[in-house]
């Protein structure tokens, strides 16, 4: 196994230029590798979404990873920054933290609320919270390209929290001070706006966990099923914080017919062993194709025209697959969908 073993120095070259791995020789050259391709994704991201809400040219560069207590990366701040946190879902709850400079969650914040970075917005939870949001779609964006190097296990951000730091704060604050974390910043610079840095960070048990994920999809092995720990943060960093409410939309809405009597039931499967996993279940009401300059002349009253018209049977989904069609009904005051088709197996197959 030593053969497998990088040194300081052939690390540094692995990730292009960075790299204080101290004493820690846990990190072998493939688990080196696949968290670069994670540094790099986490990268494409930042750059892909923030380019869209600035609607400016921006770059990224991974910066230098490190392998430090959690003591050590604090020590490194001069300023107390702002927590994201959030778990794997669909890869054992782990849990992910991003640790941003305070001016450019702010500044991410004012591209979310319409604004233009260049004045910076006193810090509020309002801010905080259009700061999370767009965060948590760098996050979603990620997730999405790492899936694609896992062999088809779906990622999908869990367990989303965000806060200012306080004193003595810690990016996963429930792991001791002395646990060591992987690092690796990216430094964002946005056309005429002054560079910021966003840093992904894993502890470093999970971080190698995930390039042993990786590196087992590139050898063929499939994904075992996954099940949730039910540990919501899995030892994160920020807590509290939310989105942001929207604006109110005064649009008239859809004449709905109420929710009559019946309903099927069939017999009961023999499915007991896995009767109460929980499964995400989406009723999709249309999609739209929009190109990156609608979607920014968007504001509060606009109306996006979806691809189906008033009446047709809505799509619904468990764990993004197709299984039926409906209509949607209200049920008091609620919103609900009754379920007019099933989708046929082949059809569940393909979708």
């Amino acid at each position: 196994m030593g053969d497998d073993l990088l040194s300081p120095d052939e690390i540094n070259a692995l990730l292009s230029g960075g790299g204080d791995f101290g004493d820690v020789d846990e990190v072998s050259s493939q688990d080196a590798e696949q968290l670069a391709k994670v540094a790099d994704t986490f990268a494409n991201s930042e750059n892909s979404v923030i380019n869209m809400l600035a609607g400016k040219n921006v770059t990224t560069n991974v910066g230098s990873t490190e392998i430090l207590t959690q003591d050590e990366f604090s020590a490194k701040f001069s300023e107390i920054p702002f927590l994201f946190s959030s778990t794997f879902g669909g890869m054992d709850d782990l849990p992910l933290a991003l640790v941003v400079d305070q001016k450019g969650a702010l500044m991410l914040a004012d591209f979310m609320m319409g604004g233009t970075g260049a004045e910076v917005p006193e810090p509020s939870d309002m801010y905080w919270g259009a700061a999370q949001e767009g965060l948590s779609q760098v996050v979603g964006s990620a997730f999405t390209s790492l899936s694609a190097m896992l062999a088809g296990r779906r990622l999908m951000p869990e367990n989303t929290s965000s806060a200012l730091g306080e004193e003595g704060w810690r990016a996963f604050s429930l792991e001791p001070a002395d646990k060591k974390i992987w690092a690796t910043p990216v430094s964002v610079t946005i056309e005429g706006l002054k560079p910021f840095n966003i840093w992904t960070c894993l502890t470093l048990d999970n971080a190698l966990t995930i390039a042993g994920y990786m590196r087992d999809a590139l050898e063929g092995k499939k994904p075992q099923p996954q099940a949730s720990n039910n540990n919501p943060m899995g030892g994160g960093g920020a807590m509290g914080g939310g989105r942001p409410a929207g604006p109110a939309v005064d649009v008239r809405p859809a004449a709905f017919q109420p929710l009559g009597g019946g309903g099927g039931g069939g017999a009961p499967s023999p499915i007991d062993l896995i009767a109460d996993i929980p499964v995400r279940v989406t009723v999709e009401l249309g999609k739209a194709r929009k190109s990156v300059s609608e979607i920014l002349a968007l504001t509060a009253g606009a109306v996006v025209e979806l691809d189906k018209m008033a009446g047709e049977p809505v799509d619904i989904l468990v764990n993004g697959k197709l299984i039926a069609h409906g209509e949607v009904v209200v049920i008091d005051e609620n919103f609900g969908v009754r379920i007019t088709d099933i989708v046929a197996g082949a059809a569940r197959a393909a979708s």
